[in-house]
């Protein structure tokens, strides 16, 4: 597989580095607007005008035929999404942004690694090894630091 061209590389780690600061901000729209949920659905709400409005710009509106065939795991995304909006916006502010992202880090490693194991949504299969599994206990391990400190 030849070399990611260094954009690729930056835009996750980018992206990444977003969602601390995005945890904070819902957090602060929740304590704003007094409730969780609203503050996700107005996350939401923002993230999807925005989206509609490069659909539309860029032309790339799925027929109805490609909507059809969709299968119940294809929604599952913007569900699992509003969960960790929600969850973000909760937690967050409640236990810190170190933790919070840590204890995010730690479950998005251990879903990537059955993700890979089994070649789960669409992913190219990479069996677990000693050391995949060696650097999530790291992770697990900082967690329990990052707590006691």
């Amino acid at each position: 597989m030849p070399a990611p061209v260094w954009w690729l590389l930056c835009l996750p780690f980018i992206a990444g580095a977003f969602l601390p600061l995005q945890a904070g901000i819902n957090g602060q729209l929740a304590k704003q607007v007094s409730s969780v949920l609203a503050a996700a659905l107005i996350s939401f709400l923002v993230g999807s005008l925005a989206l509609l409005l490069l659909v539309l710009a860029q032309r790339e509106a799925p027929s109805l035929n490609a909507l059809k065939g969709l299968t119940w795991w294809h929604w599952s995304g913007g569900l699992l999404g509003a969960f960790f909006i929600t969850t973000a916006a909760f937690a967050g502010p409640r236990i810190g942004a170190l933790l919070f992202m840590s204890l995010v880090l730690a479950g998005q490693l251990g879903m990537a690694l059955a993700l890979d194991h089994f070649g789960w949504a669409g992913f190219r299969e990479a069996p677990v090894s000693l050391g995949k599994v060696g650097g999530l206990l790291l992770i697990v391990a900082g967690i329990w630091l990052i707590r006691r400190g």
